[in-house]
């Protein structure tokens, strides 16, 4: 994951084997996934990365914006592997994980009217949607 590693990079912090593992174990992922899930493939794989150092370098590829978290339905959280510097949301399939990026589409200006009517400083928001992609598309109607 060249994104997460560059990010790391372009920020001063040094690239270390852990963080380079971290970063290969989140590109061979598609869709969202959970800190857990990576875990379970590093030792699968037989990596010497600690379940301490592969959270830190969770939340740093987050911090950095390589990553984003999502707020699962169900409550837990996820990841999804990211531009940064690109605003967008991403819109997740219930079924398979899948994730796509969508632009903002026009969210500037309904955050920019919520801040106005409210008073707030707005200078931060996420929007995720979740659904069923075409492949899985009438699973969750009943």
């Amino acid at each position: 994951m060249d994104t997460a590693v560059n990010a790391v990079s372009d920020a001063g912090y040094r690239v270390t084997a852990p963080r380079r593992a971290v970063a290969d174990l989140i590109a061979s992922r598609t869709g969202h996934f959970t800190s857990s899930d990576l875990l379970e493939e590093a030792r699968a794989r037989q990596l010497r990365i600690g379940r301490a150092t592969l959270f830190r370098n969770v939340e740093l590829f987050v911090e950095l914006g390589a990553l984003e978290r999502l707020d699962l339905p169900s409550g837990e959280h996820a990841y999804v592997a990211c531009e940064p510097e690109q605003h967008h949301h991403h819109v997740v399939c219930r079924a398979c994980g899948r994730s796509a990026e969508v632009e903002d589409s026009g969210l500037q200006a309904v955050v920019a009217d919520i801040a106005q009517r409210s008073g707030y400083e707005i200078n931060v928001h996420r929007l995720e949607l979740f659904g069923y992609c075409p492949d899985h598309a009438g699973v969750g109607e009943t």
